[in-house]
């Protein structure tokens, strides 16, 4: 079935840009069904490209492809052969067990992320083209890779916009307990695929996790946000002189003591918090605190554009506070995973945070996703994870 763009509308597809929204399309007689592949056609007549279709979301196709090609089992197993193929490229496995191996637009799959775990993938479909493909996905998955099992964690809120129902569970092979181990840069970590955030752990966290613990060394060092703690757990293993880990997640602090406790590291240096961070940072404030680095790795606060106004205030909040709490020369790790929020945004709010703060503050590294998490040149919006690292004057 095609899709006629408007006029004027069809400039982003010609700079491959992989998203057609609602009012980009003429008018239709007849609405495919969810999931079908659509061609989309330019006022002219011309092809453009080959893409799925929503009958729900303001973003009504996600293009497949840009040239005239079947999309069948053939296509989709050249795109997992191409990211298998990207992985050991960029010898992502020299350093862990664990790493996504489809990123979704950024590997030419849209609404697709498949991460690796050991011997087990956990995939996620978020749109009505990846639901409709998800079954032929999941074979080709298990024929290209040999693994056996893949957990689903269709469970992300943005389903709804898709007409989608959340979905989890064994999609292929058996699972019988969705909780392991998995390694990173020799460190253990024990990860929940059926409740942990994102599939189970923020592998794209992975290379910064490492650089920040290096910086750790001889530091008090606090985590915010600190999740299962990643930066505690490599900042501990890099001697910092203490570590204290926040989070509002009991369980997720619970997972973080079994994580200090499977990788023999000193629990007399560590201590586990529960609570919100914004308070316990005016607490710490108003109680004289400080610390030699402080590591602020919030959950995402402007999903999308229209959120960034708030964002940015609870964001320069944090970091304002960090600023306050830092001693001389200590090191501030801030990042946003936030889309709605760029990096020229993040750096200015971050520089705000400063000023507010009354004092000097240098970037001596600027960080991002693994490169297991690519970003096509022709998709910036995949360029979502941003990361400063500041050394107070």
């Amino acid at each position: 079935m095609n899709l006629t763009i408007k006029p004027g509308r069809e400039k982003s597809l010609l700079r491959r840009h992989p998203w057609v929204f609602a009012s980009a399309i003429q008018p239709l007689d007849k609405e495919p069904a969810s999931g079908l592949t659509v061609d989309l056609i330019a006022p002219n007549g011309s092809f453009l490209a080959r893409a799925s279709y929503s009958p729900t979301s303001q973003i009504r196709a996600r293009v497949w492809t840009f040239i005239n090609e079947s999309i069948d089992k053939d296509f989709f197993r050249r795109k997992i052969r191409a990211a298998i193929a990207f992985r050991q490229m960029s010898k992502v496995e020299g350093h862990t067990n664990s790493y996504r191996l489809i990123h979704g637009e950024s590997d030419g799959l849209p609404g697709f992320v498949v991460d690796h775990y050991n011997d087990t993938l956990v995939l996620q479909s978020t749109t009505a083209g990846s639901e409709f493909w998800k079954e032929t996905i999941a074979d080709i998955l298990v024929e290209e890779t040999g693994i056996q099992n893949i957990y689903e964690r269709s469970d992300v809120d943005v389903r709804e916009l898709e007409g989608l129902k959340p979905i989890t569970g064994v999609l292929r092979g058996t699972i019988p307990d969705s909780q392991f181990s998995i390694t990173e840069y020799n460190l253990k970590f024990n990860i929940n695929i059926a409740t942990g955030h994102k599939t189970g752990f923020y592998l794209d966290q992975r290379e910064n996790r490492h650089r920040v613990g290096e910086l750790a060394k001889d530091r008090d060092v606090l985590n915010c946000f600190c999740y299962t703690g990643g930066f505690s757990i490599h900042a501990l293993a890099n001697d910092a002189k203490s570590v204290l880990s926040v989070d509002s997640s009991g369980d997720a602090l619970a997972l973080l003591e079994e994580n200090i406790s499977i990788n023999n590291l000193p629990a007399d240096r560590h201590t586990s918090l529960e609570g919100d961070v914004f308070q316990l940072l005016r607490k710490f404030r108003d109680e004289n605190r400080s610390f030699d680095m402080i590591i602020l790795d919030p959950p995402k606060f402007a999903p999308t554009a229209a959120h960034a106004e708030k964002a940015s205030r609870a964001y320069k909040d944090i970091n304002l506070l960090a600023f306050k709490l830092l001693r001389h020369g200590g090191i501030l790790a801030t990042f946003s995973c936030s889309g709605g929020v760029d990096a020229a945004l993040f750096q200015k709010i971050i520089a705000s945070a400063a000023l507010d703060a009354g004092t000097e503050a240098t970037i001596i590294e600027y960080m991002s996703q693994g490169s297991d998490h690519p970003v096509s040149l022709h998709f910036p919006e995949g360029a979502y994870l941003k990361g400063l690292i500041c050394v107070k004057g």
